[in-house]
C-alpha cells in the first residue's frame, strides 16, 4: 500500500499528506491503457472488503467473453493481482481504500503488471468499480486540492478589483473603474454643485461593486468569508452604506487598510490577513517563511538555504525546520523528507503561489531554520 498516511482523527489535511496524494496521482496519470485493461476500485469507508473482492472474482469470469485475445489477457490478469492485493489487505481501512492494477508496459505485446492501493487521508464515500483504458483518478485530485475559498475586494472611489482566494492562489475575477470625478473641480462649475456630482458617482459605483459581489460571492457555498480592503474611508463607507445585500454583508469577516487597489493590491490585502489565515494553509507557510526571513537577517547562523548547504546541516543534525519548494522535483522532496524524519526535523512544503513562497523559489528552492548557530565547524 503507498505511503499516504490517513490524517489521526478528523480535520484537514496538511501539507505534506496533500504533496504525496499528489505525487501518488501525478505517477499513475502517466499510464494509458491501449484497450479497457486497466482496473481502478474505489472502496468507501466502512464497506466490506470481502463484498469487493467477491465481484473482482465474478469479473474475472465475465471478462473470459472479451473477443479480443490481448485485452481479455491483461483484464483477467489485472483482476487477479487485484484480488491477490486485496486478499493481504484483509479489511478496508477507516479512509477507505483506493486500488488500480494493469499491464503498464511501454510497449504492447509485453507484460508489467502492476498494483497501486492507498488508504487516502480523508475518508471517502463512494463505490467504484471500472476498466478503462486510464486509471480513474478524479476523486484524489479533486481531494488533493485546497478548497480553502475567500472572498477578496480591494477598492478605492477611482477603481475596485473582485477576486477569491482559493488556497494559495490569488484569482482576480473582476476589474471595475468608477465614474467618479477627481477632486479638482472644472472652471464654470460650483463647488456646492461638484461635491454633488461627486458624490452620486461614488454612490453608483459603490452600487456596482455590491452587484458584483452579489453576482460572485452570494452562490459559492464554499465560500469561509469576504475580505475588503483599501486606502482611507471609502471602504467604510462602501460597505456602511445600504450598497450590498444582507446576505452578502453577513459574510464579511474583515476590513484592512491598504495602499493598493490592483492586482498588487490583492497581494497586500492577503498579507495584511495573519490573523484571518492564521489555521489556514497559507497564514501557516506565511509565518513560518517570515520566521525564516527574521532568522536569516537577525541570526544569520541559524539560517540555511541551498540544497547542498541544507543537506550537510541535515546530516549534522542542525536543521529544526525544513522548508522545501512545491517546485522541486518529487524525487528531491522526497530524498530531504527521507533525511529530515532520521533527525526528526520539521518538514514544510512551501508552494510558490504567495509571495514567501516565490522568495525561496529564487534562493535555491530548499532552506532550513537551524536549532542552533553553525558557524561551519562541520
Amino acid at each position: 500500500m503507498a505511503n499516504v498516511n490517513a490524517q489521526e482523527g478528523k480535520g484537514k489535511m496538511t501539507p505534506q499528506q496533500r504533496q504525496k496524494l499528489k505525487h501518488f496521482v501525478k505517477e499513475l496519470d502517466n499510464f494509458k491503457g491501449r484497450h479497457t485493461e486497466l482496473v481502478t476500485v474505489y472502496v468507501p469507508q466502512g464497506y466490506d472488503l470481502n463484498g469487493v473482492i467477491n465481484q473482482l472474482q465474478q469479473e474475472q469470469g465475465t471478462a473470459t467473453n472479451i473477443k479480443s485475445k490481448s485485452t481479455r489477457d491483461n483484464v483477467i490478469a489485472a483482476l487477479e493481482k487485484m484480488t491477490q492485493h486485496l486478499k493481504l489487505v484483509k479489511r478496508t481501512p477507516p479512509n477507505g481504500l483506493v486500488a488500480f492494477a494493469g499491464n503498464v508496459a511501454e510497449r504492447e505485446g509485453f507484460q508489467n503488471y502492476r498494483v497501486w492501493s492507498i488508504e487516502p487521508p480523508m475518508p471517502i464515500n463512494i463505490r467504484i468499480y471500472r476498466c478503462d483504458k486510464e486509471f480513474i483518478l478524479d476523486p484524489l485530485k479533486e481531494m488533493a486540492t485546497d478548497k480553502t475559498l475567500y472572498g477578496l475586494v480591494v477598492m478605492d472611489k477611482r477603481d475596485a478589483t473582485v477576486a477569491i482566494l482559493k488556497g494559495k492562489t490569488i484569482v482576480p475575477l473582476v476589474k471595475e473603474d468608477s465614474m467618479v470625478p477627481g477632486k479638482m473641480k472644472a472652471g464654470g462649475q460650483s463647488s456646492v454643485r461638484f461635491a454633488q456630482n461627486r458624490e452620486l458617482a461614488a454612490k453608483e459605483f459603490y452600487r456596482k461593486i455590491g452587484d458584483i459581489m452579489k453576482n460572485q460571492f452570494l452562490m459559492m457555498e464554499e465560500l469561509k468569508g469576504i475580505i475588503i480592503g483599501g486606502p482611507g474611508p471609502t471602504k467604510y463607507e462602501f460597505v456602511d452604506g445600504n450598497n450590498i445585500t444582507n446576505e452578502v454583508k453577513k459574510k464579511i469577516i474583515a476590513i484592512k487598510d491598504i495602499t493598493y487597489t490592483d492586482e498588487f493590491g490583492l497581494q497586500e490585502l492577503v498579507e495584511k490577513c495573519e490573523d484571518v489565515f492564521a489555521n489556514e494553509e497559507i497564514g501557516e507557510e506565511k509565518k513560518v517563511m517570515q520566521k525564516f526571513f527574521d532568522t536569516l537577517g537577525k541570526t544569520p547562523g541559524k539560517a540555511s538555504y541551498g540544497k547542498d548547504e541544507v543537506m550537510k546541516q541535515i546530516k549534522f543534525g542542525a536543521v529544526d525546520i525544513l522548508l522545501l519548494s512545491e517546485d522541486l522535483d518529487d524525487a528531491t522532496i522526497d530524498e530531504f523528507t527521507a533525511e529530515a524524519e532520521k533527525v526528526n526535523s520539521q518538514v514544510v512544503l512551501v508552494s510558490t503561489e504567495t509571495r514567501e513562497g516565490i522568495q525561496l523559489r529564487d534562493i535555491g528552492k530548499i532552506a532550513a531554520i537551524l536549532r542552533y548557530e553553525v558557524r561551519g565547524e562541520y
